[in-house]
């Protein structure tokens, strides 16, 4: 069967996104991609290997985005500067893309090197960022953790309607952005 006129990977991603962010991961199936994108289900199979590989897929497409995202904010910055905007950067990633970053979460292959590559685009990049602080090897690693893992756990948190308090959530992030790097002073001088 020859690929529908039109009908391409991105086009699919683009798609299949759309829905994700809108109705939830859990809403992508490739009956509903089909009817989104008037085709019928066996003209995906030209482009993605079923379901699992269009999440893969777009799992690979949210990382390369998130990664995207990080760099254009951390250009041209450095130290404190570029962690609250790679930061930022991260947030505003979630909030504007919560099903899409969702899917870069949920698939984690150690297996497959092309999620992996993708994925070390954005430990490389914060690394860099990071190396500023004059952090070496592991420490620079743990640093690269406990960013992502402030990030994550406070767009989860944000995502899932977890902050009920009145407060700007900009400015909750910043403070803890400020107590993250305050911490990485204190590795500096620890080690």
């Amino acid at each position: 069967m020859s690929p529908r006129i039109g009908l391409n990977l991105q086009t699919i991603l683009q798609t299949a996104t759309q829905i994700a962010n809108e109705e939830g991961v859990e809403a992508i199936t490739l009956a509903t991609l089909a009817k989104k994108l008037s085709v019928r289900p066996p003209s995906l199979y030209n482009h993605i290997d079923g379901l699992s590989g269009l999440r893969r897929k777009l799992a690979i497409h949210g990382l390369e985005e998130l990664y995207s995202k990080l760099t254009q904010a951390a250009i041209g910055r450095s130290k404190d500067v570029a962690v609250h905007a790679i930061a930022d950067a991260y947030v505003a990633f979630v909030r504007a893309q919560p099903g899409l970053y969702e899917i870069t979460i949920s698939i984690s292959d150690p297996e497959d090197i092309e999620i992996q590559l993708a994925g070390q685009k954005i430990v490389d990049l914060t690394i860099q960022v990071l190396n500023g602080y004059g952090l070496e090897k592991d420490a620079a690693l743990h640093a690269v953790r406990g960013l992502r893992s402030i990030l994550h756990g406070f767009s989860s948190l944000e995502q899932k309607g977890g902050f009920g308090l009145p407060l700007d959530l900009d400015i909750s992030l910043h403070l803890l952005i400020d107590s993250f790097l305050a911490g990485i002073d204190k590795m500096k001088k620890d080690s």
